[in-house]
């Protein structure tokens, strides 16, 4: 079985006019959860084998603490699930289908969409990822990243 590890980022500061989305770093609330996120998956023993980090300030801020629970894995910082939509993340996790645990750290709505498309073959379907949650869905090795082929294994949030 491959596993897909998808983490919401923790919470961030609120926009302050004239910074970029982008920008916008982690509070000390989400710093607390990120690393509380790192925690969880280190007991679970959810461990990637390589991380895909949206680029945004409080993505790298979660992962950072998360990694800093965890142990570091291969890491890349992926421009595309910025603002990414299900479709992208999955054309996204296609390309990295030789990797038997995979750990998305990005944003809602694409990553609750995903995880609903991916379990019941909805995107519609989905009930929410606070910040900082984990959803860990199982699909064949072999599988295509495709509507209903995996089964939600875990889901927690802090």
């Amino acid at each position: 079985m491959r596993e897909l590890i998808l983490l919401r980022h923790a919470h961030a500061e609120p926009a302050v006019t004239g910074m970029a989305d982008i920008d916008r770093a982690l509070s000390p609330q989400g710093l607390a959860e990120a690393e509380a996120a790192g925690c969880w998956l280190r007991d679970q023993r959810l461990v990637p084998d390589r991380v895909l980090c949206s680029p945004a300030r409080r993505t790298r801020e979660t992962l950072e603490a998360v990694l800093e629970q965890t142990g570091y894995v291969e890491q890349r910082l992926e421009a595309r699930i910025y603002e990414a939509m299900p479709g992208t993340l999955a054309a996204l996790l296609e390309e990295h289908r030789e990797v038997e645990r995979v750990l998305v750290v990005g944003h809602n709505p694409g990553l609750e969409q995903l995880v609903a498309l991916m379990h019941s073959g909805q995107s519609g379907d989905y009930r929410g990822m606070p910040p900082a949650s984990v959803a860990v869905l199982a699909l064949p090795m072999d599988a295509a990243i495709e509507p209903g082929i995996a089964r939600l294994t875990e889901f927690w949030w802090p």
